[in-house]
């Protein structure tokens, strides 16, 4: 086989599949790393009224729920997208 013919079928799909995999991974590190990023802001924005050394008592409150809430609701609105169809 010369460098112009194509490649057999067997050897395209495993690249193909390698392909696809790699990119599922790429872009659930992105979108862990976006997810983690938005929700340090939100959360900051919202709890944090004085920056200082260290967090308060109710920031540190704050921040937990903040994030379990995102969380959650980042949870629901991302299972209602992905479910599929029966």
């Amino acid at each position: 086989m010369d460098s112009f013919s194509a490649p057999s079928s067997d050897s395209s799909q495993f690249s193909a599949n390698e392909f696809r995999d790699q990119l599922k991974t790429q872009l659930a590190q992105a979108y862990a790393e976006e997810f983690l990023e938005t929700l340090r802001v939100k959360c900051f924005d919202k709890c944090i009224t004085k920056p200082g050394s260290s967090l308060s008592g109710s920031e540190s409150s704050c921040i937990s729920r903040c994030m379990e809430r995102y969380i959650e609701a980042t949870s629901i609105v991302s299972g209602a997208l992905f479910k599929t169809p029966h």
